[in-house]
């Protein structure tokens, strides 16, 4: 651990784990660094501002710091630190739309930084550590079956009718080039059932990340999920987290064809939309110079028609 303390000891020790500081100094971002070097700072000023006790070890994500809290009242919490950014930024949004309703509870949030405080879940009762995919599948499948049926609050700045354009954008620029028959064949496949629902993207509050890492157990429900990176948009586009997450090619169909019917999705509109995150998650890789990940274009092949 990193340990730091406020100026003249007012505040308690606060410890930053070593992975999440050292994944922090890797990064060639140097948000990322100025980020860490101002955690102390950041969780000082919010432990004193809401009047909080740290009762805890720190927890942490790819790029979040979450410190487990008292409140003045006795009420336990956790105080999330993060960098807000296009993804993050619509996180207070989501929650408060949300209220509680199958997703972790917003308690406070300070728009300056980013920082907000959470209901306490239960970290040992994690959805990753149940034994059975097919159980954790609809699990995530109820979840987001409930959470879509949500409208997406005026507030929530990023929307699949931007996202797909700018999309479709970057796949014409990108697929000429790339040396892979297969790979280029899949994704234009994808881009061009993307291009057939680009018109109607949905208006729907989706979570964009429920996996099984983002659902964990509470005493008011048996399930809640939490970190998400919302944006407006259809249905169809939140299955891919599911599909990959503990990847098993012959499971694939099984879990399209079980989201989609817990959720009443129309099936190829559902594929268009997943096929259109296929296209995101490997354009990233392939516009820094990567090959998109086996699993990812497995996945893809195993959707198709």
């Amino acid at each position: 651990m990193n340990r730091f303390t406020h100026a003249g000891n007012v505040t308690p020790v606060i410890d930053i784990p070593t992975a999440f500081a050292a994944s922090l100094n890797r990064s060639a971002d140097p948000a990322d660094r100025a980020f860490l070097d101002a955690l102390p700072r950041l969780a000082a000023d919010h432990l004193h501002r809401w009047d909080l006790h740290p009762d805890g070890p720190a927890m942490h994500g790819r790029c979040a710091l979450v410190l487990p809290v008292t409140r003045a009242d006795g009420t336990r919490a956790v105080l999330k630190l993060q960098q807000t950014d296009t993804e993050t930024e619509g996180e207070p949004v989501a929650l408060r739309a949300w209220n509680g309703d199958g997703a972790v509870r917003l308690l406070d949030h300070d728009p300056a930084t980013g920082a907000l405080l959470l209901e306490r879940l239960d970290p040992a009762r994690l959805l990753a550590r149940h034994p059975d995919d097919h159980h954790v599948v609809l699990v995530i499948a109820r979840l987001l079956a409930h959470l879509t049926a949500r409208p997406a609050p005026p507030g929530l700045k990023r929307t699949l009718a931007d996202i797909a354009p700018a999309l479709l954008d970057r796949a014409r620029r990108a697929l000429p080039d790339i040396p892979d028959p297969a790979v280029r064949r899949l994704l234009a496949d994808s881009a061009a059932a993307v291009r057939e629902v680009a018109d109607t993207p949905g208006d729907r509050l989706l979570h964009w990340d429920l996996h099984d890492e983002n659902v964990l157990g509470a005493d008011r429900a048996e399930w809640l999920a939490i970190d998400p990176k919302p944006l407006a948009g259809d249905p169809g586009f939140e299955l891919w987290p599911a599909l990959v997450n503990r990847f098993d090619p012959a499971d694939v169909r099984w879990r399209f064809d079980a989201m989609t019917d817990v959720l009443a999705l129309d099936r190829p509109r559902a594929r268009a939309w997943t096929g259109a995150r296929l296209l995101q998650i490997c354009l990233w890789k392939i516009e820094n110079g990567e090959r998109p990940e086996e699993e990812w274009l497995e996945t893809g092949h195993r959707l198709r028609p």
